[in-house]
């Protein structure tokens, strides 16, 4: 596990906040030099620590909302049916995650659309009629109770 300072929490902090920062500012919300910052900044992206630097959008405004918790059983667990039905969640816009899952159902999916018409057409043309797909149960938020971005950052031990 990797072990982080508190410059680098606080670093981490600041670009999960807003990923636009420019390097002078993350330099001073983390404490550190601009130089360090950056040298810090291009480590943990190679490390993997940081993946990605996105802008996030309101859903609703964006016309999306519906939010479905979507739970598959495939026809068997074969590396085969596996791998298939993988790359196939992969390649789904609507999918926005998809997590192998221990219990009763083999994946759940998060998925978001327009409206009930666009989910359904999507339920039935893009997982049901997947081969790999023996069954699939919806389950629809009421409402977001929350929702972050931003990841717990473990302190030094």
């Amino acid at each position: 596990m990797n072990e982080f300072s508190v410059s680098d929490r606080k670093l981490l902090a600041a670009i999960q906040a807003n990923s636009s920062l420019s390097q002078i500012e993350l330099a001073e919300k983390s404490g550190m030099s601009r130089t360090s910052c950056w040298r810090r900044v291009r480590e943990l992206e190679r490390m993997g620590v940081i993946k990605n630097r996105v802008t996030l959008l309101d859903p609703k405004a964006a016309g999306l909302g519906l939010h479905v918790i979507v739970s598959v059983s495939v026809t068997s667990h074969t590396n085969e049916i596996r791998d298939a039905f993988e790359a196939h969640a992969q390649s789904l816009p609507d999918v926005m995650e998809c997590f192998a899952v221990s219990g009763d159902w083999d994946y759940m999916l998060q998925v978001i659309a327009v409206d009930m018409d666009a989910y359904n057409s999507f339920l039935y043309d893009h997982i049901l009629s997947h081969p790999s797909v023996r069954s699939a149960s919806s389950s629809f938020a009421l409402r977001r109770v929350k929702y972050s971005t931003v990841m717990p950052i473990p302190s030094v031990v």
